[in-house]
């Protein structure tokens, strides 16, 4: 996506619902409807908070929670299965103003776990919770619940028996789509902010947990920096730092948003890895890198606005 000079923008929010192999002849007319209607509605979600002089933590979050939503995307509702047919869901959420952030994983019965994990970084003194420490820290907080059938899916539960029936694919998601949602902001103030959301792994077994909840891996929002949010193989992402490798070429490298994240992306792929990344600077830059053929995307700005899907779409 282009990309204003510095002070150029009052506000920027960048958005995406997950990459991978997305093709049009994969996707549905109907499908890709819904698709592009949701990645408009969390655009709205979060653009009128950052509109209205909200802070970037505020619209991240908001943006976010409409994904979850979406039983379209792998986060809150519509999350993949495990292995064992559970549900566990991951999420974190940064603020760039003094780095305070916070995450979860594994969350069974949180309706938006990035409710959670913000309210980990506001309400705890701890970063990171876990599982059952997790879903009672949710309880004790207030925070709406749900059970396991509002989760589920009948796609998300074909694509578990699919992938049980062909056990040598039993660690990657069967069609090689990651649909973690996430959302970057800049506000009016000049603050960045992050947030990250996902079911993880189609079939994951014992306990895995990705980058999405992992702070400098899936997530990451430094206002000396940048804000980060990706979606991908999280094995590899985490391996690579990425969020954080990004947001430090920024700040001590002096690279822009692109190369940055063009570059770590690059890393990812040497690895063998694959996925995609937003990012947002406090001079207002907004950009998406992905070396898969497609990712769920948008952008808005005071003045633009736009959403995608395959690679060949213009950003």
């Amino acid at each position: 996506m282009s990309s204003a000079g510095p002070n150029e923008i009052k506000w920027r929010l960048v958005i995406h619902g997950g990459a991978g192999v997305i093709e049009r002849e994969r996707i549905a007319p109907r499908e890709e409807e819904a698709i592009r209607a949701a990645l408009g509605r969390s655009l709205d979600a979060g653009a009128a908070i950052l509109e209205d002089g909200g802070s970037a933590l505020d619209a991240v979050e908001a943006a976010v929670r409409v994904l979850e939503d979406d039983p379209h995307f792998n986060a809150g509702r519509g999350s993949v299965f495990t292995y064992e047919g559970r549900i566990e869901m991951d999420a974190s959420i940064m603020d760039g103003r003094e780095r305070n952030a916070g995450a979860v994983s594994g969350v069974t019965a949180t309706k938006n776990p990035i409710r959670l994990a913000r309210a980990v970084m506001e309400k705890s003194p701890h970063v990171f919770l876990s599982r059952e420490g997790a879903d009672r820290f949710s309880l004790e907080q207030g925070l709406e619940q749900a059970p396991p059938a509002w989760f589920e899916t009948d796609e998300r539960r074909r694509q578990l028996e699919e992938l049980r029936a062909r056990p040598e694919s039993e660690h990657f998601d069967v069609h090689l789509k990651y649909g973690t949602v996430g959302a970057v902001a800049l506000d009016k103030s000049g603050h960045v902010a992050a947030a990250t959301s996902t079911g993880g792994l189609t079939g994951k077994r014992w306990g895995r947990i990705g980058d999405s909840p992992i702070i400098g891996a899936g997530c990451y929002a430094d206002d000396r920096g940048c804000a980060v949010s990706g979606t991908g193989a999280g094995e590899y992402f985490i391996r690579v730092g990425v969020a954080h490798a990004i947001s430090d070429a920024v700040r001590i490298g002096h690279d822009c948003a692109q190369e940055a994240a063009d570059a770590a992306m690059a890393d990812v792929a040497a690895l063998g890895g694959s996925g995609g990344v937003i990012v947002v600077t406090p001079s207002g830059e907004g950009v998406f890198s992905f070396n898969t053929t497609g990712m769920y995307r948008g952008a808005a700005s005071p003045t633009a606005r736009m959403v995608a899907l395959y690679g060949d779409e213009s950003s």
